[in-house]
């Protein structure tokens, strides 16, 4: 992929899948696989060991990453897709739906 639509920061909404329809920020993006991490979708339970950062360990509630294909951007409270345009010379996103400049 040349250019991830979807950026870390961005409100996005679940289209399909267990959390369809729920919106949550994303935390991070693996372009390399094409995946998103967003806070409070997908939980998962996770047993982990005693370590530094987690001195009990035991079961732990998690994210874990979905396909960046099975969220669209939320703008002004709607999902929108996302476009790219030259803008005063730089390239900018767009909200396909309004037309307005995202970033």
């Amino acid at each position: 992929m040349s250019t991830m639509k979807i950026k870390k920061g961005d409100t996005v909404k679940v289209i399909t899948g267990k959390d369809k329809d729920k919106e949550g920020k994303v935390v991070s993006v693996d372009r390399k696989n094409g995946r998103v991490l967003v806070e409070g979708i997908n939980m998962i339970t996770k047993h982990e060991k005693p370590s530094a950062a987690n001195q009990n360990g035991g079961i732990v509630q998690k994210e874990a990453p979905i396909d960046i294909s099975n969220v669209m951007y939320v703008h002004k409270g709607k999902a929108t897709r996302i476009g790219f345009k030259m803008e005063k010379g730089k390239k900018v996103r767009f909200a396909k739906s309004t037309g307005d400049i995202i970033d």
